[in-house]
């Protein structure tokens, strides 16, 4: 097969329009030749938009080599190299291995142990997605938390309930990326997240993804333990060797013997870092961010970045970084083009908010955080547990503010430091209740003035971004794991037999990432043990 790479068509083409430039490039009117799509994205750097593709094709070898001869700059030899993982491992594995949390890292390790033999035990605090849906529509409506299930506990994790954003910066020459995407094809999301420059899958197409994987993983013999935590663990010589669980409806207690325990709580599990903070595993504080979401109408993010194609394309994303007077670091997170903010609390007397879209972005406002870096410096204490800290200090003052409901105001009146009293042009669109306030009650000034000076400076890349009546509200917490757990090199904490993984472990920053770490551990234990037998 062969690469061509920069193909550029018009942003209202046809896939005929696509296939004669490809034989544009093959000298030839009349090859026979398939191809599948690697890549596609839209260039708007000379103002003309254009989408621009990256496509595999095939054809009669002898004329794959003529035309590769020919040295054409942006055609190359590609290799459809597709993922294996090794499975080497001759040690007998004495217990089923155990998944704590069945977010991105759990559900794609418990993905790899099932296809391969090796029976995974899932340990899950939440529900399943089904019933978890239910308890987070009752939270937004009547304000019933469960701490245990809800819009970042639960059966898929955080990245669930958000905008199932699948873009990561990691590289890896395994394919262990592909791998994901094909996956969540196999699993009913749409093709086009294999070649889609930004893919996303949105939370309606992604729960019910997380439901096949989930039926699947069991027809292959994997067991499912919901509404189940992990409150605690025991060793013998230095190696974890059972963990005792509590039902999280009834209390009810099982201790459950184990060699392997892969841990993929996810950044939000505090009291399960702590418990293992107590039990001595190596931990240390890590930088990550927060700050607070900013909507805007998604016509005007649209029209700024397509111009007249905007109503041509997709809801527009925006990236957007800059390096405030204080040294500080200010950015854009999560956007979510035809989104919502969502109150994505999980603790009692504390509030923070998250971003979701579903998968056709087509809400009326376009949302991100808007987010400033924190270090160790900045924590409380210089303990592992000094960012948790940090955290609870602020959500606590976010739930204060807003009366237990999420607190917004317009940018003008965020910039000035006075609660506002109503909205503008733009509504909030919010999944919980909300109320009127002053987030400046909340942020510490440095977060608030590195905010202020962020937004001003991407108004100039972004039209209007910094319009008086944008809807902010907060606290936005909840960006990474404030703490990393120390492993080795066979990805095991210093308690043996613990594989701290993913993104609450420190390991990863989104759905794909997380994906790709739960795989790096489960292809560990398949090298080090045999499958299981019956």
């Amino acid at each position: 097969m062969i690469k061509i790479s920069q193909i550029k068509v018009n942003i209202k083409h046809s896939r005929e329009d696509l296939e004669r430039e490809i034989r544009r490039y093959l000298k030839g009117k009349n090859t026979n030749f398939t191809y599948k799509i690697l890549k596609k994205s839209i260039d708007a750097r000379k103002g003309d938009l254009k989408f621009v593709y990256s496509v595999a094709v095939k054809m009669d070898q002898s004329i794959e080599n003529k035309i590769l001869k020919s040295r054409i700059s942006n055609i190359t030899r590609y290799n459809d190299k597709k993922y294996e993982p090794e499975v080497m491992g001759q040690n007998k594995m004495e217990n089923r291995p155990v998944v704590i949390g069945y977010g991105p890292a759990g559900m794609f390790c418990t993905y790899l142990l099932s296809m391969y033999g090796y029976k995974p035990i899932v340990i899950e605090r939440g529900e399943n997605v089904e019933n978890r849906q239910l308890s987070i529509d009752d939270f937004f409506e009547n304000d019933k938390l469960d701490e245990n299930s809800n819009v970042l506990f639960g059966e898929g994790g955080a990245g669930t309930f958000s905008d199932g954003k699948l873009n990561t910066l990691v590289k890896d020459k395994l394919g262990r990326n592909d791998f994901v995407l094909e996956t969540f094809v196999k699993f009913g999301a749409d093709e086009s997240i294999t070649y889609e420059n930004k893919p996303h899958i949105g939370t309606d197409v992604l729960s019910v993804i997380v439901r096949n994987m989930r039926e699947w993983a069991k027809k292959n013999g994997a067991d499912f333990f919901f509404n189940t935590k992990m409150e605690d663990f025991t060793t013998r010589n230095g190696k974890i060797n059972k963990i005792i669980t509590v039902n999280t409806k009834n209390g009810d207690k099982m201790e459950v013997e184990c060699d392997n325990v892969i841990l993929a709580t996810g950044h939000s599990s505090r009291d399960t870092f702590e418990m293992i903070y107590n039990k001595k595993a190596i931990m240390e504080p890590k930088s990550f961010a927060m700050g607070i979401r900013i909507e805007h109408p998604r016509e005007m993010i649209d029209k700024s970045q397509y111009g007249k194609y905007y109503k041509d394309l997709p809801a527009a994303n925006y990236k957007l970084t800059h390096k405030a007077s204080n040294g500080r670091g200010v950015y854009s997170f999560c956007m979510c083009p035809g989104g919502y903010v969502v109150n994505s609390s999980s603790e009692k007397g504390r509030l923070c908010v998250n971003g979701m879209s579903y998968s056709g972005r087509n809400s009326d406002n376009s949302n991100s955080a808007i987010i400033v870096t924190v270090t160790k410096d900045d924590f409380p204490d210089n303990t592992p547990l000094g960012g948790i800290r940090l955290q609870r200090e602020l959500e606590e003052k976010a739930y204060n503010e807003g009366q237990s409901h999420v607190p917004v105001q317009m940018y003008g009146d965020f910039k000035n430091n006075i609660a506002s009293k109503g909205m503008g042009e733009v509504q909030p669109l919010i999944k919980g209740k909300y109320t009127y306030g002053n987030l400046r009650n909340v942020l510490p000034e440095f977060m608030s003035n590195t905010i202020i000076e962020g937004v001003e400076e991407f108004a100039k890349r972004i039209n209007g971004f910094n319009r008086l009546d944008a809807v902010v509200s907060g606290i936005e917490a909840r960006t990474s794991s404030p703490l990393r757990i120390v492993r080795d090199e066979d990805f095991q904490s210093n308690i043996l037999g613990l594989y701290p993984c993913g993104e609450g472990a420190g390991y990863a920053g989104g759905i794909t990432s997380a994906a790709m770490d739960g795989m790096k551990v489960a292809e560990e234990i398949m090298r080090t043990y045999a499958p299981l037998t019956e």
